[in-house]
């Protein structure tokens, strides 16, 4: 807000600080995300759980069906 009020240097680095942060703060987050989704389907891989990795697995390859 600050940055559309006052289009200063410092306000635009400011505003590209903050951005920068979010857009680290969810990239790590979809990262921690998608470690414990990998290793719930090796979990299923190795216990012979096949209807669940399979579940798990086209769940990525199809992405998200209402």
């Amino acid at each position: 807000m600050q940055w559309i009020k006052d289009p200063s240097r410092s306000n635009v680095d400011n505003m590209n600080n903050v951005r920068r942060n979010a857009s680290r703060h969810f990239r790590n987050k979809n990262k921690t995300y998608l470690k414990a989704k990998i290793e719930e389907l090796e979990t299923n891989s190795k216990v012979n759980n096949v209807r669940d990795l399979y579940r798990g697995t086209n769940d990525f390859t199809k992405g998200y069906q209402p």
